[in-house]
């Protein structure tokens, strides 16, 4: 019987663990599409204890204990910060199965050299030795980077954000990157009249541009897209249930957004044709400045009304969507594509049913100017784990070219969660060993150990044209 986590966890034969050893393990990491602070990047900002590091915004975690019966008070509410975390120690041992039971303890060996497993025994040592470890100068959230081998992360930012933190960063030297990236969601959120005017004020103080009509809005809109590629943004990303694709003529979004601009409450129709609209407009933007982007599709968010006005977005009441994804994604790809304004593209499915549909639609818009130029993104929020990361890698493989894959990201608001990445690479690599080791792949280690490095990281360096400002690794 295998040890519990030890240092062959998921690598099932010894050619996975020569893979892996050999060709990953070391690899550095980019993180291209995470939620972390970039104030707490630029401020070196010190965690006062394990349960600020780790509770403080982790929804999944929150998800969890609330299953486990545990009181919103001991989750989001005014709890002691120790109190948090006996909740948390109690509810993992019932984690066995869910991917919290294993990022858990990796982070904990990982970051603090724990092996222990977590619970209700061990809550006050494992509190006690983090929290001290984290309050020392090694464990400042820029030494956590470094720790963690992190070659260059992207943030989620929005257009209105003045992104001074990222200019300090730069400012001050740091010699890991820290890049925006471009996310618009809240400027094509027409479903509240009230939330859209503030974010139009918003908007024109940042752009100091009036907005009285819809060409107002793309010239303000455009100022700030031209904003962010000045401050080494090369990548935009969308959280959409759907990919919006109506056909629309000028006037209409001009009067569509005049009755926005006056509160009044849009049909589905209109918001479809406003948001197609934007999308478009978004994706030529791109395109004109060799940006990637990325569309996050199928997420079914903010369900528990109750809860959302208690507490309110991003706080673990989302779930799996089951929208019609194929015929307004590709009318969608196929627009932009004859008028040649199809930029690098990242498709992400939340709906496991869509793994061969989004795998497929990728191949459609591969045109042989760039290695995998159109990709279909590593398996993601409730599908990022260990069955659902084989069956994108599946997908993938059947259907395209896992060979270019732009691999694995945390899409986390933690510091802690880097060792996703590790997750990922001992999965990817389990599963070319057990394919050597059964004939059905050569073994050639070498040629095999390349396309796994390829994945890990170096088709993501070169892909989003990072090669000068990362680590080249021969």
């Amino acid at each position: 019987m295998k040890k519990f986590m030890d240092e062959n966890f998921l690598l099932q034969n010894k050619t996975a663990e020569e893979l892996y050893h050999t060709y990953a393990k070391n690899m550095p990491l980019i993180d291209y599409h995470c939620h972390l602070s970039p104030k707490q990047i630029a401020e070196d900002y010190q965690f006062k204890n394990i349960t600020d590091a780790w509770l403080a915004g982790d929804h999944y975690k929150w998800r969890a204990m609330r299953t486990n019966a545990v009181p919103e008070n001991f989750c989001t509410g005014d709890a002691t910060d120790f109190e948090k975390f006996q909740s948390w120690a109690a509810t993992v041992p019932y984690t066995v199965r869910n991917p919290l039971y294993h990022w858990t303890h990796l982070e904990l060996q990982r970051y603090f050299g724990i092996d222990e497993l977590l619970s209700p025994a061990t809550a006050e040592s494992i509190y006690q030795s983090c929290t001290e470890q984290l309050q020392s100068p090694a464990f400042t959230v820029k030494q956590i980077l470094r720790k963690m081998n992190v070659s260059l992360v992207c943030t989620t930012d929005d257009p209105v954000d003045d992104l001074r933190y990222h200019i300090q960063i730069q400012q001050d030297g740091f010699e890991i990157p820290i890049l925006p990236a471009f996310r618009p969601d809240k400027a094509m959120d027409t479903g509240n009249p009230e939330n859209f005017i503030h974010y139009l004020q918003q908007l024109e103080a940042v752009s100091n541009i009036g907005i009285s009509d819809f060409s107002d809005y793309l010239k303000a809109l455009k100022n700030r897209h031209d904003f962010f590629a000045a401050n080494g943004c090369v990548i935009s990303d969308h959280g959409l249930e759907e990919i919006y694709a109506e056909n629309f003529s000028a006037s209409e979004i001009e009067n569509i957004f005049d009755k926005l601009r006056v509160g009044k409450i849009l049909n589905p129709m209109e918001q479809a044709k406003f948001k197609s609209a934007l999308l478009l407009h978004f994706a030529e933007w791109d395109h004109e400045k060799g940006w990637v982007q990325q569309f996050h599709l199928g997420a079914l968010r903010n369900n528990n009304e109750r809860m959302i006005k208690r507490l309110g977005v991003d706080t673990g009441w989302d779930s799996i969507g089951d929208f019609s994804q194929a015929k307004s994604l590709a009318k969608f790809l196929s627009r932009l594509d004859a008028e040649n304004k199809l930029t690098k593209t990242i498709l992400y499915n939340l709906n496991p049913a869509d793994n061969a549909l989004f795998a497929s639609m990728a191949g459609n818009f591969n045109d042989g100017s760039v290695a995998g130029k159109i990709q279909y993104g590593a398996a993601w929020w409730f599908l990022d784990q260990k069955d659902g990361m084989v069956k994108q890698l599946n997908a993938l493989s059947n259907m395209g070219l896992l060979s270019k894959f732009v691999g694995m990201l945390t899409d986390s608001r933690s510091f802690l969660s880097f060792p996703r990445h590790e997750y990922f690479r001992r999965i990817l690599c389990n599963l070319f060993g057990k394919e050597i080791e059964q004939g059905e792949l050569p073994n050639d280690k070498i040629w095999m150990g390349k396309i796994i490095q390829d994945i890990c990281y170096k088709n993501a360096r070169t892909y989003f044209g990072w090669e000068k400002i990362t680590s080249e690794v021969h």
